[in-house]
C-alpha cells in the first residue's frame, strides 16, 4: 500500500510543480489564477497522502520523472493538464480497487473527485478560448 501510495505522491509532486511553473507563464489571467488554485490543491492532496504513508510505517518518496510542462503556448499547456488529470483519475480508479483500507480509500476517493473537477476546469478554458483538444 505504501508503495502504492507513494505512487499518488509522486503524480501530486509533479503535478504541482507543472502547474505553478505553467501559472507563471500563461499569458490569460483566467486560466492563469486557476491554474494556480488548482497547483494549491495538489499540495494539499501531497500531503493527505505523505500524512497516510507516514501513519502506516512509509517515507514520502520524492524521487520524480522529468518533468513534462506541455510547451509554452496556453493551448500546449491546458491540453497537457487535461492529460496530467486524466492520468490521475485513472490512477486514483485503479487504487481504489486494489486498497483495502478504509481510509485510505475515503482519502483516495476525496482526491479522485477534486481531480475530475481540476480536468473540468481545465476543458471549460480550453472551451472559452476556441482551443480543440
Amino acid at each position: 500500500m505504501i508503495s502504492l501510495l507513494n505512487e499518488a505522491f509522486i503524480h501530486e509532486i509533479e503535478a504541482t510543480m507543472i502547474y505553478v511553473r505553467n501559472a507563471f507563464i500563461m499569458p490569460g489571467c483566467d486560466p492563469s489564477r486557476v491554474t494556480e488554485s488548482i497547483s494549491v490543491d495538489e499540495m494539499r492532496h501531497m500531503n493527505w497522502l505523505a500524512e497516510l504513508i507516514v501513519k502506516r510505517g512509509g517515507k514520502p518518496c520524492m524521487e520524480h520523472k522529468e518533468l513534462d510542462f506541455g510547451g509554452d503556448d496556453l493551448k500546449s499547456q491546458l491540453e497537457h493538464q487535461v492529460i496530467h488529470e486524466t492520468e490521475a483519475i485513472e490512477m486514483y480508479k485503479r487504487m481504489i480497487g486494489l486498497i483495502d483500507d478504509p481510509e485510505v480509500v475515503g482519502v483516495l476517493e476525496h482526491i479522485l473527485d477534486e481531480e475530475k473537477r481540476h480536468r473540468k476546469e481545465f476543458r471549460i478554458r480550453i472551451e472559452r478560448l476556441g482551443i480543440q483538444e
